[in-house]
């Protein structure tokens, strides 16, 4: 079982940042399709998909935003850290076979709440960026390392 362990509101610098990488299969889409109850024919309907100015199934624009939470609760600032808020702009289709390169940077620390703001940028494999926004987390008070749960899905 693998752990992680997460960085406290007093170990986080301006500029820190973390990096992350993921390749987005047709499961991952159908997962979150199911997850969310999404189930626009864009992302599961390659025939429909086709006559549209994509041309083929994209990924949910959220889907690339769970990526980015998920970055902010594994990575930086890690587990126990609580999402206050997101903006996101999504500025190019992320298909199936894409390798997404999510950064976050840490932009401004405030003490009172233990908030952090993080400027996050998610690029493809050919650099080119796909989505963009600032998150506000709060970051944990306390240093842990924990174990990750296992997690089994069907199909």
């Amino acid at each position: 079982m693998a752990t992680v362990h997460n960085h406290t509101f007093d170990e986080i610098s301006l500029g820190q940042t973390a990096t992350v990488t993921h390749d987005v299969t047709q499961r991952d889409i159908r997962l979150f399709a199911a997850a969310s109850g999404d189930l626009n024919p864009l992302h599961l309907d390659p025939d429909y998909a086709a006559g549209t100015v994509f041309g083929e199934c994209i990924a949910h624009g959220m889907f690339t935003g769970a990526l980015i939470s998920a970055a902010l609760a594994m990575q930086l600032p890690g587990p126990g850290t609580v999402y206050l808020g997101q903006s996101l702009k999504f500025r190019l289709p992320v298909k199936v076979g894409d390798r997404l390169t999510i950064i976050l940077e840490v932009t401004a620390k405030e003490a009172r709440r233990r908030q952090v703001t993080l400027d996050c940028r998610v690029s493809n494999q050919a650099g080119k960026l796909v989505a963009s926004g600032t998150a506000e987390v709060m970051a944990p008070a306390i240093r842990e390392t924990v174990t990750l749960p296992e997690l089994g899905l069907d199909n």
